[in-house]
């Protein structure tokens, strides 16, 4: 249970609704931020405007999986508000205040590390990152139906990395018939491709291997799918870029080419807030309740 522990919510999407619904549950003393336009009510959560939130006294801050952007500001979906996470509001919070956020940047590492606070990434964890893959492959097939004409059984498909996402995507493709080949450079990850049955491509050799593909998915969060890639790919290519914003693609060159680009971070959050949401509301919980068994153990 976390029974009077203080978190503050700060924006973000469907998601932190199961997130708050969670922890109140467990009995935490929330502050909703972000959230004024949102109609449903949790008991032991509190609507609230960043400047009246005393936050000395908060044991934890919850932020979208986004973080923020790069000058501190948290997307809020149910709000018309501009909400920012600074330096001075962590410097106002306990030395043992955790942040929590999916995934990070310049910015956010900049404040923290000048307060000396704690920052978790949930994304950087295996359990999160390989549940929250099943949305995401769910919602790059819809992608793919979507903006395509041709069944995905037959296509010719290159996803490139095989990390979490990347691992799930190309195995599901194969398994629903598409002719699959897996871009990566790290030479265990060429091993498993192998093992897995699709077909190996150095990320190198990507211009010489992509003039006959169907759909393109793109797991890597730098640009990888360059001008040169594109001008190789058939015109009727779909590029769809699940790697965090700005993505991996040169979307203006595949604009001007006309060949269909589209990046598509944070479907788990569109096709299945519910299921995206409780996979970060248990990992949630579990965290913030061994940080509290913990604080109690230093205080002995």
């Amino acid at each position: 249970m976390l029974t009077g522990v203080k978190i503050a919510v700060i924006g973000g999407d469907a998601r932190q609704l199961e997130i708050v619904r969670k922890l109140t549950e467990q009995h935490a003393l929330l502050s909703l931020i972000g959230f004024e336009q949102l109609d449903h009510a949790f008991t032991g959560a509190t609507k609230e405007k960043i400047e009246g939130v005393d936050f000395s006294k908060m044991d934890a801050i919850i932020l979208p999986v986004k973080g923020t952007n790069l000058d501190g500001q948290v997307d809020t979906i149910f709000s018309n508000e501009e909400v920012f996470l600074t330096e001075e509001l962590l410097q106002k919070t306990p030395a043992h205040c955790i942040v929590y956020s999916g995934i990070t940047n310049s910015y956010l590492d900049s404040i923290i590390s000048k307060t000396n606070r704690s920052l978790v990434q949930l994304f950087n964890r295996d359990d999160v990152a390989i549940l929250n893959s099943i949305p995401t492959v769910e919602g790059t097939i819809m992608m793919a139906i979507q903006h395509t004409d041709t069944t995905i059984h037959g296509s010719k498909l290159i996803v490139l990395g095989l990390g979490r996402v990347g691992m799930s995507v190309a195995r599901t493709f194969h398994a629903l018939g598409a002719k699959v080949k897996v871009a990566a450079n790290q030479s265990d990850h060429i091993a498993r491709i192998i093992e897995m049955g699709l077909i190996p491509v150095q990320l190198e050799d990507l211009e010489k291997t992509v003039g006959d593909i169907d759909i393109c998915i793109n797991t890597i969060p730098h640009l990888v799918v360059t001008s040169n890639v594109i001008e190789k790919m058939p015109l009727h290519t779909l590029i769809i870029d699940l790697a965090s914003k700005p993505g991996g693609t040169d979307f203006p060159y595949a604009e001007k080419r006309g060949v269909k680009a589209l990046l598509a971070p944070s479907l788990p959050g569109i096709v299945a807030p519910k299921t995206a949401g409780n996979i970060l509301a248990d990992v949630l919980s579990q965290l913030l309740q061994e940080g509290l068994q913990k604080g109690k153990e230093q205080s002995k």
